[in-house]
């Protein structure tokens, strides 16, 4: 898990798309900026809202997150 926070941290500052499962087969994307990483959690602004996501999120496949590319 520790591998997933440092690679979290590169893209620090940078746009990313997030595909989040919210069950059922249904999922919710996003785009946004991440915003700041702490030890059990990173945060994420979407349309002047900040998301925060866990590192397990990510662990599980309910939170995919991808360097947006412009």
């Amino acid at each position: 898990m520790i591998k997933t926070k440092e690679q979290i941290e590169e893209l620090l500052g940078k746009k990313v798309s997030i595909k989040i499962n919210v069950g059922r087969n249904k999922y919710e994307n996003y785009e946004g900026v991440l915003l700041a990483v702490y030890p059990y959690l990173f945060t994420v602004k979407v349309n002047n809202l900040v998301k925060s996501f866990t590192y397990v999120d990510l662990v599980t496949h309910d939170v995919q997150l991808k360097l947006k590319n412009d």
